[in-house]
């Protein structure tokens, strides 16, 4: 009972690291100014026009993603995945944390705009490789993911992942041009952390394989 106990403790140590991680990761990619990640493309563009922050837009966000899941999978819904409600509140604080934190951090150039970026794609992957490891608990986004390949079984996670990141970014994009009268958080970055954070979360799980919590 006291080993199990203390396996759940671990396991959400390594998910608060990588939320961490991943947070500052998302601010660096903010700082970049080259687009962020498809998961706070539209916290960031709400932000924009809104008197609220990224983590707080990132927490409504979350809250819901977790109502979707339980319109989703209805009586099939796990009371366990409510747990995602404090990791968003912890997730959204920690990332205005960060937004804070790297606001002295500057630019001169395209080149050092993109040193940037690549240092926010390669934290979110470090990020996201322990939050996978942790097995904890996943984040509300994920958890949509999940819901909908759950009551569709042949609907591979690979593909509704896709689906879901592009939904988000053009949901950016229509948020974007309405309320900003122009596209704002959603760049050649944003393409570049679709396509690499997914890769980089894989190559840093390898590190670690034989590392049981």
């Amino acid at each position: 009972m006291k080993s199990s106990a203390i396996n759940i403790l671990k396991r959400y140590i390594v998910l608060l690291i990588g939320l961490s991680i991943m947070a500052f990761g998302i601010a660096f990619s903010i700082r970049a100014s080259l687009g962020t990640s498809p998961i706070s493309s539209v916290p960031y563009v709400i932000s924009l026009f809104a008197p609220l922050t990224v983590g707080t837009v990132t927490i409504i966000m979350h809250v819901v993603f977790i109502v979707i899941q339980i319109l989703i999978l209805r009586k099939k819904y796990e009371l366990i995945q409510l747990m995602q409600l404090p990791v968003a509140i912890f997730f959204g604080y920690l990332t205005d944390f960060a937004v804070w934190a790297v606001q002295g951090i500057n630019y001169d150039n395209y080149l050092q705009q993109w040193v940037l970026c690549a240092i926010g794609i390669l934290l979110v992957g470090f990020g996201v490789s322990l939050e996978v490891k942790s097995k904890a608990i996943v984040l509300a986004g994920e958890g949509v993911v999940l819901a909908v390949c759950q009551v569709c079984p042949k609907v591979k996670f690979g593909n509704m992942k896709v689906v879901f990141d592009v939904t988000l970014v053009a949901t950016a994009c229509i948020l974007s041009f309405i309320f900003t009268g122009g596209l704002q958080g959603v760049r050649e970055g944003t393409v570049a952390a679709a396509l690499l954070v997914g890769q980089i979360a894989k190559q840093f799980g390898k590190l670690y394989k034989g590392w049981k919590l």
